[in-house]
């Protein structure tokens, strides 16, 4: 599955963050304080059940989903949408869906780090985690 993800990752760096959550929506405020944080990102799996946790000073958000199944989700920025993962060619391939809109998450991992890609539109983000524990 993706055994290769699993672990506790830390932010190293991040790169258009700030545009991105502007191209979703997010206000202001939430964007500096989201802009600042450094979050830890945490994967694990229980059968199939794949469970990725984002612990930050700023907020933690908890995700657990199967592959391919829908499921909703409320995100860091209190969006209410509808997300499918899927797992292509090593790759977690996240699409959320609300209110006409939908973004992409991309965290697959690049020269042992975790690269995560989210774009919307014609913006992306690139933020790369390093493992501190399996």
């Amino acid at each position: 599955m993706c055994e290769h993800l699993v672990g506790t990752w830390k932010l190293l760096s991040s790169e258009n963050f700030e545009d991105y959550m502007r191209e979703l929506g997010v206000g202001f405020a939430t964007r500096k304080m989201a802009g600042v944080a450094k979050p830890n990102v945490i994967i694990s799996i229980n059968g199939d059940v794949i469970t990725i946790k984002t612990e930050s000073t700023f907020k933690n958000t908890e995700i657990s989903f199967r592959l391919g199944e829908e499921f909703e989700e409320t995100t860091a920025d209190d969006r209410r949408v509808r997300s499918i993962i899927t797992l292509e060619g090593g790759t977690l391939k996240q699409l959320q869906k609300w209110d006409g809109k939908e973004t992409t998450i991309k965290r697959k991992l690049v020269d042992g780090n975790l690269l995560v890609e989210c774009s919307m539109n014609h913006v992306t983000s690139t933020r790369v985690y390093e493992k501190v524990s399996s």
